[in-house]
């Protein structure tokens, strides 16, 4: 079996940490880790709901996906003192926002809004699924703090089950999970997945990059896809059990 840079097998996370709470004025907040790559998530509880959605009985879950100057290399402007928001930054963050209403029931959180704001502080690959990831726990946190106000009814159930998002790709012909920048940038095939925490796929973001892949390989790469979301569902799990 193929040894990874740093020491890591195929199939093998990198370590991932959550720290929730990281944040003492967000209903919810968690700190996550992929690796080098961290990811501070907030989530903002407000009472009332988009315009268009007014009347009809229902709340909104949405997110933004920003990423600080010095998170990599070499310096990056702010979008906002460029006056215009990257495609990337709109696509990634409506990325988020899909992920997490798959496993929300609108119906249940009454007419009340929760934004997940996910900021990446350093980048080493992966960004967007870590903000996946660590968005869910930063929800489950404003969800709990809604309901402990009287803002949610005690015996509404928003949440239908738990998401979490992973990166693979094919690196020399063989598949790997949770890919580093160093492993993204020379991977034949790059493809991040969002999986919900009982198997099934929200979405499933693939690019062959020079070498198309074929059947077998997506197959390969869905397998360890899988393998990597249920551990960091048991991850997520685990740094909502434990007291805050």
């Amino acid at each position: 079996m193929t040894v990874r840079a740093d020491g890591r097998t195929p199939d093998q996370l990198r370590k991932v940490t959550i720290e929730r709470g990281w944040s003492e004025h967000a209903e919810g907040s968690a700190l996550i880790t992929f690796g080098g790559t961290k990811v501070l998530c907030t989530a903002s509880f407000t009472s009332g709901v988009p315009r268009w959605k007014v009347g009809k009985g229902e709340g909104w879950v949405t997110a933004e996906y920003a990423m600080l100057p010095r998170a990599t290399h070499t310096r990056n402007d702010r979008e906002a003192v460029k006056g215009k928001i990257g495609g990337r930054t709109h696509e990634i963050s409506r990325l988020i926002g899909r992920s997490l209403r798959a496993i929300v029931d609108v119906r249940e959180l009454g007419e009340n809004t929760i934004v997940i704001d996910c900021d990446v502080l350093q980048a080493d690959g992966g960004t967007r699924t870590a903000a996946i990831t660590g968005a869910y726990v930063a929800l489950v946190d404003a969800i709990n703090w809604g309901r402990e106000k009287k803002l949610i009814p005690a015996k509404a159930k928003p949440l239908t089950g738990s998401v979490a998002a992973i990166s693979v790709g094919i690196i020399d012909g063989e598949p790997m999970l949770d890919l580093a920048y160093v492993e993204d940038v020379r991977a034949h095939t790059d493809m991040n997945v969002v999986v919900t925490g009982d198997g099934k796929f929200v979405e499933v973001q693939g690019t062959a990059e020079g070498v198309p892949f074929d059947r077998d390989e997506l197959n390969a790469l869905l397998d360890i896809a899988l393998k990597g979301t249920a551990e960091l569902a048991q991850i997520q799990q685990t740094s909502l059990d434990a007291a805050r």
